[in-house]
């Protein structure tokens, strides 16, 4: 157990500057994604509602992070074709090539699994752009396919799974 608290501090460390005594980070956040198993192809064209809440919470995301003081965003627009064209999720890695390719310090990528219009689970993932390695990943299921279901998703896992470790110690 010893061990894993080490760890886990050390990650806190290195994701969260203001518990380090460090400068912000810059972070490459790509759009979320989003998996729709609820009915025919889990990775078909996403209907004009749902491409409106993947890029309102991407904002968001974007936004939360930014305001916290801990986290410069990089301007992914010189890779983002590139991103849309790849499932970040399973690239081996091509969110890191990319978020090092822009000069970011992390690679932020999420994702959405739909299961029906109820059941949905967002997951955040934070990678190291040098080293591949996970920095941290923040996940919560959310009940309600709205954009108000969405965003205040997105803003819980910012404050108390991103943002949380004021004393090094991750929630």
């Amino acid at each position: 157990m010893r061990g894993t608290a080490v760890t886990l501090t050390a990650l806190a460390l290195a994701l969260f500057p203001a518990a380090a005594g460090a400068q912000e980070r810059s972070a490459a956040v790509f759009d979320f994604e989003l998996v729709d198993t609820s009915g025919g192809d889990p990775l078909g064209a996403q209907d004009r509602e749902h491409q409106a809440r993947v890029a309102q919470t991407s904002e968001r995301l974007r936004a939360r992070l930014a305001e916290s003081g801990r986290f410069r965003i990089v301007d992914i627009a010189p890779v983002a074709t590139e991103a849309r064209a790849n499932n970040l999720q399973a690239c081996g890695g091509c969110d890191v090539t990319l978020a090092d390719r822009i000069g970011a310090d992390v690679a932020i990528t999420g994702s959405v699994h739909k299961v029906s219009n109820l059941i949905l689970n967002m997951i955040i993932f934070v990678r190291d752009a040098k080293t591949g390695g996970a920095v941290a990943v923040a996940q919560a299921d959310m009940r309600g396919d709205t954009d108000e279901s969405w965003l205040r998703a997105v803003d819980w896992l910012v404050r108390n799974r991103l943002l949380a470790a004021r004393d090094g110690t991750p929630q």
